[in-house]
């Protein structure tokens, strides 16, 4: 499972767009629209005698939280760009939005520690992965593309908590079910 920040219909359909002249000139594992999103926290094991105090911790995480202004913007590459494993777009935020985002990923990840749940420990950076490389590659063409790029705004104000069955979608990827979500109240 992970908790997710997901753009909406319109700045995914904008960025798969920007993308789908481009696919063809590397031969990267593209991500699918439908699987476009923010990871906020990835909880790899979720016990079910801990998801109902997940799903509670979540509710109350999220409310204390305001909705963010942004839009998928510019790229990145991890770990780095000269082998580079993941190709991503960024979020632009203002510093406001920034901190709020941080928050909310702490949020998430503490409140999945309460209820007993293991949370992936690397440190949070937004984005949204948007291609995986088989080998390590240097993408630096790849970022100057994607530096170019800005989607529509948009109003972040609801995280999902999301279930992945890895395997189980379209050519052997993950299949995503949303368990539930949760608004942005602040």
């Amino acid at each position: 499972m992970f908790v997710a920040l997901r753009p909406p219909p319109d700045a995914v359909e904008h960025l798969d767009a920007f993308l789908e002249v481009r696919r063809a000139a590397a031969g990267f594992r593209w991500s699918a629209p439908e699987q476009l999103h923010v990871t906020l926290a990835f909880l790899a094991d979720v016990p079910d005698r801990a998801l109902d105090d997940l799903v509670d911790g979540l509710a109350r995480a999220a409310a204390r939280r305001t909705p963010v202004a942004t839009a998928l913007a510019g790229g990145g590459a991890f770990p780095d760009p000269a082998r580079a494993r993941v190709l991503s777009a960024g979020l632009d935020l203002d510093q406001a939005g920034r901190t709020e985002l941080d928050r909310l990923a702490r949020g998430s990840r503490a409140t999945a520690n309460r209820a007993g749940v293991r949370v992936d420990g690397q440190r949070f950076r937004p984005h949204v992965t948007v291609a995986r490389l088989g080998q390590p590659q240097d993408v630096t063409s790849w970022l100057r593309v994607l530096d170019t790029y800005r989607g529509p705004a948009w109003r972040a104000d609801r995280i999902a908590l999301v279930a992945s069955y890895l395997g189980e979608g379209a050519r052997g990827r993950p299949r995503y079910e949303t368990v539930e979500e949760f608004a942005l109240s602040g």
